[in-house]
């Protein structure tokens, strides 16, 4: 069974982190109705969707997908590069230990779960703000007695990786190429985001479904013509926090596992 973990949206996130935007005002009631749209449409592509109520004091709480990297042997605790976020990792670490044996980002290094880019076995990290060498340097220790391999992408403009890049199947990638290094990722099928529509990047591969931000219909289009099926969700309260779809969740087996 598929589970998403995910997160309320907390009362404090006008003051969310941001570093490539500019703060404008988040409707909290707003990005709440559109945060539940999410979780409906989670569970509509048969997700078991788990909403956490246990970092509501950090304004970031809800990105949870910067807290954790987690593959199917083991879930890796991520040491995120926003001070400020730090802590939210301890309780999703007691979530996760639920559900897989679990693996830490030392102090001494960063990473953030929006730069780690998943397509089968093999792993590309965004090296950007809040993830750093040595952070990829730990993943790539980690995860290689299991056989995955972990490529360092540079990136320029965008907060993390998975907001320039984000994968519609094992061989297909939608991206921005103005805001990403293509070269680590030859051999990939590339779907471009229109020149206008940026924030398309970051879309939600769910089982046969492709969750996309609403607004892009030129991205879509392209997407679509490829034969996926799309479905647009409203996440305008979310790209004010420099946010996605990806961010918001943590998606992963959980049926073959120890509990």
């Amino acid at each position: 069974m598929l589970t998403a973990i995910t997160h309320a949206v907390p009362p404090s996130i006008n003051r969310c982190e941001l570093s490539f935007i500019d703060r404008v005002e988040i409707d909290y009631q707003k990005a709440v109705r559109q945060h539940n749209e999410y979780l409906n449409a989670l569970a509509r592509c048969g997700l078991n969707v788990r909403e956490l109520t246990v970092n509501l004091d950090f304004p970031d709480g809800c990105f949870v997908e910067d807290t954790a990297v987690v593959v199917d042997e083991i879930a890796v605790i991520t040491n995120p590069g926003a001070p400020s976020r730090r802590g939210e990792t301890a309780a999703l670490e007691r979530e996760l230990k639920k559900y897989r044996e679990t693996a830490r980002i030392s102090p001494a290094a960063t990473l953030e779960g929006g730069d780690v880019l998943r397509v089968g076995k093999k792993i590309f990290v965004g090296l950007s703000q809040r993830t750093n060498a040595a952070g990829i340097r730990e993943l790539a220790r980690i995860l290689d007695p299991y056989g995955y391999s972990v490529t360092a992408v540079e990136m320029k403009g965008c907060l993390h990786l998975k907001s320039a890049c984000t994968a519609l199947d094992d061989h297909t990638l939608l991206a921005n190429r103005e805001w990403i290094d293509l070269a680590p990722l030859e051999g990939f099928r590339i779907v471009a985001v229109a020149e206008d529509e940026h924030e398309a990047a970051n879309s939600l591969a769910v089982k046969d479904v492709i969750l996309l931000p609403d607004g892009f219909p030129k991205t879509r289009e392209s997407i679509e013509r490829l034969g996926f099926k799309v479905h647009a969700l409203d996440i305008s309260e979310f790209l004010k926090a420099e946010a996605g779809l990806t961010c918001s969740s943590l998606i992963f087996e959980t049926d073959h596992h120890h509990h």
